[in-house]
């Protein structure tokens, strides 16, 4: 049997078969790149013109209630709670992802007064640094930077928050929720998860480890589209004293009242502000119809098994040019696999010109991401074909897109 028909024959025995049929992949090509921005899935394209046409263009005003727009970042918010496996009523869908970590990051802080510094790991993704950054210039306190193997050891008493991201964007690395959270929690502290490279694709227990808020993003594994909005957990046990920084008058307890006091709703729709974007709610409404029926259990296997496959082609086909970067151990590694080459950036380019789509990260990574719904492992097969074929520069396809001719 040849090596691609063993793929092929995994490809077979996936319980997640049939699951790309859901999505609209371009012809010939492969990608790798679901991490960044997540295919289309069909339905999306359908039901954005349905609530264009027909709930704007024919409901008008009135399909605030006869549409339930009203509604959409709860429900949406609870759809999202049953992929993550949490709580009814905890999570809550409506801002990008740096304004729902301002709101988060301000209302834990809020909830541990006296308290004057905020942990975060010199390896998070910018945005989480720079919004930290902000809430510590505003509320006056201190930004403490830990490095991502020795978090546990920058926690004291007078920690208020620690916020990490759950899956490292550049490596793929991937923290022990369970165990830092019961750290924090030990020192008196709030925990927040950054999971934006982990919804959708790696299961996560945040009731068990505990863990107080959680952010995540939903165009990357959740397919959502472009700028779709953010969602944000708060643990049932702070609602009632949640007090985020941009109370609008959606948070509100009797919005449409108008009053000029402010009195917070009940609930997880205390981190509402503004009216709710409907066109980028009702996308990411849509494309979760892709996960209906899919056991976690079944997604995190196959996210393993193509990465697995992948790292093993990597060093059996191409054995000593690359540093994989990505943890080896199942534990440890998102859905991702990371290599590490000086010529990382012609690399990528040139294997987008074969139509094999990963990204490139500052200042010498390769960075390929598995959607587990829609990659198959001939497609794992046949990336790393077309990875020797770029390495070894071979001339029958694009020459001018060989390494050894690219242009970083």
């Amino acid at each position: 049997m040849s090596p691609r028909d063993a793929a092929l024959e995994l490809d077979a025995a996936s319980a997640l078969r049939g699951r790309r049929d859901h999505f609209r992949l371009p012809p010939g090509t492969i990608y790798l790149d679901g991490n960044s921005l997540g295919a289309l899935p069909h339905g999306v394209a359908e039901r954005l013109a349905h609530v264009v046409t027909e709930e704007w263009g024919r409901g008008l005003i009135a399909s605030w209630n006869t549409a339930g727009w009203i509604d959409l970042p709860r429900r949406v918010g609870d759809r999202v709670a049953a992929l993550l496996d949490l709580p009814e009523g905890t999570v809550w869908v409506s801002d990008s992802t740096s304004v729902s970590l301002f709101k988060t990051m301000v209302a834990a802080c809020r909830l541990r007064p006296g308290r004057d510094v905020i942990v975060l790991e010199r390896a998070t993704f910018p945005t989480d640094g720079y919004i930290a950054a902000s809430v510590a210039r505003m509320l006056d306190l201190e930004l403490r930077w830990a490095e991502s193997d020795r978090v546990e050891e920058y926690l004291d008493d007078r920690v208020a928050l620690v916020c990490l991201t759950h899956v490292d964007f550049r490596t793929g690395a991937m923290f022990d929720v369970d165990r830092v959270t019961a750290r924090a929690h030990e020192v008196g502290a709030l925990m927040l998860w950054d999971l934006c490279h982990t919804a959708g694709a790696v299961p996560v227990d945040l009731v068990t480890a505990g863990a107080d808020f959680a952010v995540g993003c939903s165009y990357k594994y959740l397919n959502a589209g472009p700028g779709s909005p953010a969602f944000m957990y708060a643990a049932r046990e702070h609602h009632a004293h949640l007090d985020q920084p941009l109370s609008g008058w959606m948070s509100h307890a009797r919005p449409f009242d108008m009053e000029l006091g402010y009195e917070p709703v009940e609930g997880v729709g205390r981190l509402a502000s503004g009216t709710p974007p409907i066109l980028a709610l009702s996308a990411l409404d849509a494309a979760l119809d892709a996960f209906e029926g899919v056991d976690p259990g079944d997604l995190r296997a196959a996210s393993l098994s193509l990465t697995d496959l992948f790292i093993r082609l990597v060093e059996e086909r191409l054995p000593g040019v690359f540093e994989v970067l990505t943890p080896r151990e199942h534990a440890r590694r998102g859905s991702q696999v990371s290599l590490r080459h000086p010529e990382a950036y012609a690399i990528v380019s040139a294997l987008i010109a074969r139509g094999v789509v990963g990204d490139f990260r500052t200042p010498d990574v390769a960075r390929f991401g598995f959607a587990p719904l829609y990659l198959t492992h001939a497609d794992v097969y046949d990336a790393v074909d077309h990875l020797v074929g770029v390495m070894e520069g071979r001339e029958h396809d694009r020459p001018e897109h060989a390494v050894r001719r690219a242009v970083t």
